[in-house]
């Protein structure tokens, strides 16, 4: 059973950073297509970004382009969200999510929950003055 932690969520002022980690047990992450998603309070789930499995191949929603950046280390079995720049629109819970989806038809549907299977527990991130 594969496991997700993430970590590394807290308290930025605007144009801050911010690195956060989806470490995996229970398998090898390298397997899986990473999602991360957010969830602000009274709002819906949003995908933030994604990274496919076999080659790298990585996605961001329109709002966070150019500031978010994800990777994974595949010897640390962890995937990585450096979030830069960053904007009160962009607090909320951030969770990883793992699918054994993949190829282009992942990629068409990165952004929604329904297509993973397991997910983190969440971690906060607040932007704020």
């Amino acid at each position: 059973q594969l496991q997700l932690v993430e970590s590394g969520g807290g308290l930025v002022q605007p144009g801050g950073s911010l690195r956060l980690s989806c470490a995996a047990s229970g398998m090898t992450l390298d397997n899986y297509a990473i999602g991360w998603f957010r969830q602000a309070p009274g709002k819906e789930r949003e995908g933030v970004s994604c990274i496919s499995s076999s080659d790298g191949i990585t996605r961001y929603a329109d709002s966070v382009k150019g500031r978010f950046t994800i990777f994974r280390d595949n010897v640390a079995n962890t995937v990585y969200l450096q979030l830069n720049n960053l904007k009160p629109e962009d607090t909320g819970v951030y969770s990883c999510a793992a699918t054994g989806y993949g190829g282009s038809d992942y990629l068409a549907v990165w952004h929604s929950p329904r297509y993973y299977h397991y997910w983190g527990q969440g971690t906060q991130v607040t932007v704020s003055s």
